[in-house]
């Protein structure tokens, strides 16, 4: 890109030296050197300076031979550009920052290592839109373009590599950067740009893990305790981990959701009894509180109320249509 905005400079700079280098040797006006200067070099005309004076022409040959080898090297970098990877790699970060504007209510991925790519994969499989921010170029050019996933090139613990990413108008961060600091970082700058982001953060330890909490993470994963506790669960009970994991498989239609009722939602002061949830189609396992308080199973006059997270399971299109109508405007 700077050798893009040095080419023309180098030219402008040979024909002011022509043009300047002509008013002092014939005393014209330096606007008609200035022209004299750029149809000589530009080969276009056979206009001669006036006077015609040995040091004249001295000095025309002088700028000729070195401007008409300017020019050609200008044209051969210009050239070199127009094929250059670089070349290709900022027309392509400009188209990236173009489709990333139009998102709303997307997810952030901050690295893209081991779980990074796990959790873009997962998003991709489920036809979310999201944005991976990572910074490693290469990465990005051999893998991301491939598989047509948008991402950002930068560090995720600044600010503004952030809002080129739309932190203002996402949905939900995640980060799985290398090192707690690093993840406390993005955890704090995240919550300072967006009061209302939904952040999920990787820990190392539970030191790591109360910070984060600290510092506005909705959500913090150890992925070593995690791991320990979901293979606790299958030798306890195996039948019941294996249905949960139904909704996570390939080629099966099923899912676990959880739907935010918001303000405005007509489900809003209605009793569970009293709604369609379940002639969707639509088996509701838990309700939880903006309070924090929950209710599993939720019982049938349990009231909805605005801010509340509905904890359902169903098929992916009956799913989509009680979001439809939970989050309709009344």
């Amino acid at each position: 890109m700077r050798r893009l905005i040095q080419i023309p400079l180098l030219l402008l700079a040979i024909v002011l030296v022509g043009a300047v280098g002509l008013q002092l040797l014939t005393g014209q006006p330096l606007l008609q050197c200035f022209y004299q200067a750029f149809i000589l070099l530009a080969t276009v005309g056979s206009q001669e300076p006036s006077p015609l004076n040995d040091a004249t022409m001295l000095f025309v040959i002088a700028y000729l031979s070195c401007g008409l080898g300017i020019f050609a090297y200008s044209a051969f970098q210009f050239g070199q550009i127009l094929v250059n990877a670089d070349f290709q790699a900022v027309l392509e970060r400009r188209r990236m920052e173009r489709e990333i504007s139009k998102l709303q209510d997307h997810f952030l991925i901050c690295g893209y290592g081991r779980m990074g790519q796990e959790l873009a994969g997962y998003l991709a499989h489920r036809k979310q839109q999201f944005v991976i921010i990572d910074q490693d170029a290469e990465l990005f050019r051999s893998q991301m373009s491939e598989a047509g996933w948008l991402f950002t090139v930068g560090d995720a613990t600044q600010d503004e590599v952030l809002r080129r990413a739309g932190i203002e108008r996402a949905r939900a961060l995640t980060t799985v950067l290398p090192t707690d600091a690093d993840n406390i970082y993005v955890v704090l700058s995240a919550r300072l740009l967006s009061a209302n982001l939904q952040i999920v953060a990787r820990a190392g330890d539970d030191r790591a893990t109360q910070k984060m909490m600290l510092a506005g993470a909705t959500r913090v994963i150890n992925p070593l305790s995690s791991g320990a506790i979901r293979m606790a669960r299958f030798m306890l009970s195996p039948s019941i981990e294996n249905f949960v994991e139904v909704a996570d498989s390939d080629g099966v239609d099923w899912e676990i959701a959880d739907v935010h009722v918001p303000v405005n939602s007509p489900m809003v002061h209605q009793k569970l009894k009293d709604t369609n949830i379940r002639e969707a189609g639509i088996m509701l396992l838990g309700v939880r509180r903006e309070s924090g308080e929950k209710f599993f199973p939720p019982p049938g006059d349990l009231t909805i109320n605005a801010g509340d997270n509905l904890f359902a399971f169903g098929s992916s299109e009956n799913l989509g249509r009680l979001t439809a109508l939970i989050e309709r405007e009344v």
